[in-house]
């Protein structure tokens, strides 16, 4: 396995299905998958640290602390199942109004490179959106685009941009990336 200082991870379209602007715990659920590819990728001391953008905050549809009891059970599951998630960092800003913290943006992946003493030119950023992987890119990591979520449209709409893996979702990508030897 190519041996990664920490794996970022899109939240929605990535570890759970999008339906748009989730606001409630209830309406939050893994793929089934999520749990069991984060764990196999853990074995190998794999650590991971979770990157959003949340415009629902600043578009009035999404509440903080509906948002924080969405967090506090991923984190909860995260720990339940033995996987290291150093943290979930999310950015609130609408895209008309967005600082550098919004993905492509690169502050969110900064501050937990700051805060984890993470070497992000040895990361690598899994995602289902073009501006996952244009951040990963612009941090010079790998990239991985998995086709759940808008993965798909996203693959139809690369332009320039050439991700190191596309793999069907996380399970898949997990086990390509715990095969590279």
């Amino acid at each position: 396995m190519k041996k990664y200082d920490t794996i970022f991870l899109d939240r929605d379209g990535t570890l759970n299905p999008d339906p748009g602007y989730i606001n409630a715990l209830d309406q939050f659920a893994f793929y089934d998958f999520t749990l069991q590819a984060l764990k196999n990728l853990s074995e190998d001391g794999n650590r991971f640290c979770i990157v959003t953008n949340q415009s629902g905050i600043d578009r009035g549809k999404i509440k903080i602390d509906n948002l924080s009891e969405i967090h506090n059970y991923i984190l909860n599951q995260f720990y339940e199942n033995g996987i290291e998630l150093l943290g979930i960092y999310y950015c609130p800003d609408h895209p008309d109004q967005a600082t550098q913290f919004r993905k492509p943006g690169t502050k969110m992946f900064n501050q937990a490179s700051e805060d984890h003493q993470i070497d992000l030119q040895r990361s690598i950023m899994i995602g289902d959106a073009l501006s996952d992987l244009e951040a990963g890119v612009n941090l010079r990591m790998d990239t991985m685009l998995v086709l759940t979520g808008r993965g798909k449209d996203t693959q139809q709409n690369l332009g320039s941009i050439s991700p190191t893996y596309i793999m069907q979702d996380l399970m898949d990508g997990a086990n390509k990336l715990i095969g590279i030897r």
